[in-house]
This record gives structure tokens, sequence and C-alpha cells, in this order.
């Protein structure tokens, strides 16, 4: 089980922050039907309940723009995860289909408006994760998007660097299709500590469900330490 520690520069911006780390050993796939038919009834529920803008009022994403804010960057120019996924859905495009752990991590943030961070464990150096603030200059290989300025943004870091922000996860501890051990952390800047427990018990749902999910569990960090 990995030691997630939340720093001193993040609880002075938020200091409810709550989050959780649920582990799991699986089995990817590429694609998974049945699951994606769970991604578009969501969207078909937002788009029937949401709009761009309102979707800033969920609780999650509120939090996570107003720290984002607090932390000196623009919550509309580097959007957290869960915003930009449901941001797509209601504009009418599709997400971007990559595997089923990424699908259900990507399902997981949707439904409950977090931004969540799903790794491979093993690319993970040590075994303790701390939650800072990224620095100017600060190395950072996002996802699909080059390099990262993510000065300002909130980062976990392993023993070597960031491996994670709510915009983007980092190409280094990035989940691919030979994935067997998972690590996800959910950011719970509203410190809502039973809307992010129920995160954490749905992505162990999922995980049983879609990947052959085994000894699969989960630990709560943050204002409760």
């Amino acid at each position: 089980m990995f030691n997630i520690i939340v720093s001193k520069e993040i609880e002075t911006v938020c200091p409810n922050f709550v989050g959780a780390a649920v582990e799991a050993f699986v089995e990817n796939t590429p694609y998974s039907e049945p699951l994606w038919q769970e991604i578009n009834a969501m969207g078909e529920k937002y788009r029937a309940t949401l709009t761009t803008e309102s979707l800033k009022q969920l609780s999650g994403i509120e939090a996570t723009r107003r720290v984002y804010r607090a932390c000196g960057k623009d919550p509309s120019r580097y959007r957290p995860a869960s915003e930009a996924l449901i941001r797509r859905m209601l504009q009418g495009k599709p997400l971007y289909q990559r595997d089923t752990l990424v699908d259900l991590v990507n399902l997981a943030s949707i439904v409950y408006g977090y931004s969540i961070g799903g790794f491979d464990a093993d690319k993970m150096v040590g075994d303790t994760l701390t939650l800072g603030i990224g620095r100017e200059g600060e190395p950072y290989e996002g996802i699909g998007r080059g390099m990262l300025n993510i000065a300002g943004l909130p980062v976990y870091r392993d023993e070597i660097g960031g491996v994670g922000t709510p915009t983007s996860d980092n190409e280094r501890t990035k989940i691919d299709i030979s994935t067997s051990h998972l690590l996800v952390l959910i950011n719970g800047y509203d410190g809502h500590e039973e809307q992010v427990r129920a995160n954490a018990e749905y992505i162990v749902e999922l995980v049983e469900k879609y990947c052959n999910g085994r000894d699969a569990h989960y630990h709560i960090y943050g204002k409760n330490e």
C-alpha cells in the first residue's frame, strides 16, 4: 500500500482536502462494450441536466477550480480533468477511448465530478507519494500533451518527480494494456469525505466488474489523518 502525504502547502490552500487511494490487481483489455454503455448513459443524463456553465458548480469541480486559483493557476486554461471530460460530453463530442482501465477511471471521474489519477503502480519509484504544488520549470510530460507547465498546479510526486495533477497525469507512470497493478487517486478538494469514499467504492466495483480486479481496497488520506 502506498503512503500518501499531503504537504503543508496544500493544507494551506485547502485545509479540508480529503483523498482516497484505491489499489487493485487487474487484467486490462482494449475495450469493454458494457462499460461504454454506462459511459454513454452518463453523457445522456448530463446533457439533459447540465450546461458548460452549471457544470462548474458541481462540488468537486468548483472546489478544484478554487484551489487552482489559490495556487495561481487559471482553471479555464488548465481545466481539471473531470470538468474537461463532462464538458466534452455536453458539447456532443465523443470521449477518447483508450483501454478499459483508463475508460473506467474516466467514468468514475464523470459520475462523481472529482479529478482522478489512474496509474500503473509498478511504474512508481518508491512507496510514498507526496501531494504538493508544482514549481516553475519543473519537468512534467502530460499524457498526450507533451511538456506541461505545472507551476501552480497540485501535483503528486514519487521519489523522482511528478506523476499526477488534476489536469493531466504523467507519461512515465501511465496505464497501458499490460498494467496489472492499478493505483487510483481521488482528489476531494471539497472536503466531502463521504463522497470521496463513495467514489472509491465505486471504482472498486468497476474494477471487479470489468477488469477482474483482485485484492481491491482503498484508504482515505488528508484532513482526518
